[in-house]
């Protein structure tokens, strides 16, 4: 089969298309034929030696959807399925073009949903849940601060705060993206580069939740809370240190939880799917392209210029 890894840590070229032997499924293992996976911060940081990988060569890939190729464990040959947990599977992760991944892990597809949108909606949709719902404890009419609205999990995070009837603030670096934002539905956009965001936040009434993707910037999440409120520890986009005022949690009693790579439950993720199906979510794709571009791809995300997800499609 063929896959595309990376034999020794450096910059994109180091992704290589390669040949190798197809996976062998384990008795609980459902074999895959990988028709789209998308590129995530961690395959950057995996490739690039910032978090180094158990063995190399490596084949990157958090999430991977695609076709059963033999029938096992009660799913059947042709059946169209996705997991978020790819790298898991035997074979590699989601840039394998098959891999045997555990049938625990693995939801169908409705019909009306595509690979592309599957695989965009996988982690990123997967993470927002978790972090809304199955840490956050979101309820209906609270309000929420998800940083980051353009990246893959914010733009997922506001459209199921949004249909759980929740107010929703977000950040944008620039007046497009905060437009793009505010047609997602949500309710406000503060310019993270110009305004003190927990002060403006504060000054419209605070949040009861923030899902804080950024890291550096969580006493702004404490300022924008209100008391009582709680904080979903999930990225770090900003870096992995931050410095905070103690009195201020102390005194507003602000829940700080740590959120680390979080997926929610398959039978979650199956509900999410059938929100695409729906059409009550969408999944925001920045740009979709050939498997074999992933360094290119990797370059596109690391630029911090897309919306959305960039889906690798395998051939």
């Amino acid at each position: 089969m063929k896959v595309v890894q990376f034999a020794r840590y450096g910059d994109p070229d180091v992704l290589q298309v390669q040949d190798v032997p197809d996976p062998t499924p384990g008795p609980t293992d459902v074999l895959i034929q990988v028709k789209a996976t998308t590129v995530n911060r961690l395959d950057l940081f995996q490739r690039d030696g910032s978090r180094p990988v158990e063995k190399l060569p490596f084949t990157p890939g958090l999430e991977a959807a695609g076709v059963v190729l033999s029938d096992n464990q009660g799913f059947h040959a042709g059946e169209r399925v996705m997991t978020t947990r790819a790298a898991a599977a035997k074979g590699g992760g989601g840039y394998a073009s098959k891999i045997a991944a555990p049938a625990a892990d693995l939801v169908r597809i409705p019909d009306t949903v595509t690979f592309e949108q599957a695989a965009a909606a996988g982690l990123t949709s997967s993470t927002a849940w978790g972090g809304l719902f199955d840490l956050g404890h979101l309820e209906v009419g609270e309000r929420v601060l998800l940083w980051a609205g353009s990246s893959g999990v914010g733009s997922m995070a506001i459209q199921l705060a949004k249909h759980a009837a929740a107010w929703v603030v977000t950040t944008a670096s620039n007046s497009t993206k905060a437009s793009k934002l505010r047609r997602l539905g949500t309710d406000m956009v503060v310019n993270h580069r110009n305004e003190k965001v927990g002060q403006v936040i504060q000054n419209a009434h605070g949040v009861n939740l923030v899902i804080e993707l950024v890291s550096a910037t969580l006493q702004d999440s404490i300022e924008a809370c209100t008391q009582g409120g709680r904080i979903v520890l999930i990225g770090n986009l900003g870096g992995q240190k931050a410095t905070i005022e103690t009195q201020v949690c102390r005194l507003k009693r602000v829940h700080i939880i740590g959120g680390g790579l979080l997926h929610t439950s398959p039978e979650n993720e199956q509900k999410i799917l059938q929100l695409i199906a729906d059409k009550a979510i969408t999944p925001i794709i920045a740009q979709s392209m050939p498997i074999e571009k992933a360094a290119e791809a990797h370059r596109l995300l690391a630029s911090g210029e897309l919306m959305g997800k960039i889906v690798l499609m395998h051939g």
